[in-house]
C-alpha cells in the first residue's frame, strides 16, 4: 500500500501510456527490473514489464458471481487481474482518505500542487513505515500484510527502457494465464 513512484504534473487528459513512457525516459525516473512487472490497466498497453489485461473480455470485480464464474482464459485472468489492482485503487482511495487537500480541485500554481502531492504521498509512505497499525486500515477492512523484499543477485540489474508490445510479451500473458486458469479448472471449478 505504500507508493514507489509519483510523477505529479501531467493533465488528467493525457493518456497513460505516454505518461508511463514519460517516466521510465527521465534520467531519475521509473526503473522496472528486466524480468519483473506491473500490473497496469486497460488504459495502457500489454509490454514488457507492464501486465494489462485481456481487453474485449470482462474485467470488473462485480461482474463475477458463484452464478456467473469466468468460462474462459482470459476472463479469469481478468478476474484475478482485477482483484490484484484493487489494492492499487484502495492505495489511492487511503491517500485521498487521508489528506483533504487531495479531494478537492487545487489553486495553487502547478509547481506548488505538484509539491503538496509528493509530500502527501511521502507522508503517507512514512506513516505506513513507521506505525505499527494504520488507522486507516480497519476503515476499508485492509490487514496489513509484511511483504518481503527480496535480494537479487545482481546489485546492478537491467532496466526496461522503452515500452513496446512483442510477441514474446503477448506470449508470456498467454502462458501465465493458460496456467492458472489449469489450476482453477482442476480445483473443479
Amino acid at each position: 500500500m505504500r507508493f514507489i513512484y509519483i510523477l505529479p504534473g501531467w493533465e488528467g487528459s493525457a493518456h497513460d501510456g505516454r505518461v508511463l513512457r514519460d517516466a521510465i525516459s527521465r534520467l531519475d525516473g521509473f526503473q522496472v527490473p528486466q524480468g519483473q512487472y506491473y500490473l497496469v490497466d486497460a488504459g495502457y498497453t500489454n509490454a514488457n514489464g507492464f501486465l494489462a489485461p485481456y481487453r474485449g473480455q470482462r474485467y470488473h470485480l462485480g461482474g463475477w458471481t458463484a452464478q456467473n464464474p469466468p468460462c474462459s482464459v482470459e476472463e479469469y485472468f481478468n478476474m484475478l487481474h482485477a482483484r490484484a489492482r484493487n489494492i492499487i485503487e484502495r492505495c489511492f482511495g487511503r491517500l485521498k482518505g487521508r489528506w483533504a487537500i487531495l479531494r478537492s480541485p487545487s489553486y495553487f500554481p502547478i509547481k506548488t500542487h505538484c509539491r503538496i502531492i509528493m509530500a502527501c504521498a511521502l507522508l503517507h509512505n512514512l506513516i505506513l513505515q513507521n506505525m505499527a497499525e494504520d488507522p486507516l486500515a480497519s476503515e476499508d477492512g485492509m490487514m496489513q500484510d509484511n511483504m518481503e523484499i527480496l535480494e537479487g543477485e545482481n546489485d546492478e540489474p537491467e532496466f526496461i527502457t522503452h515500452i513496446s508490445t512483442s510477441n514474446e510479451w503477448t506470449n508470456f500473458r498467454n502462458t501465465l494465464s493458460q496456467g492458472m486458469y489449469n489450476s482453477y479448472r482442476a480445483r473443479g471449478h
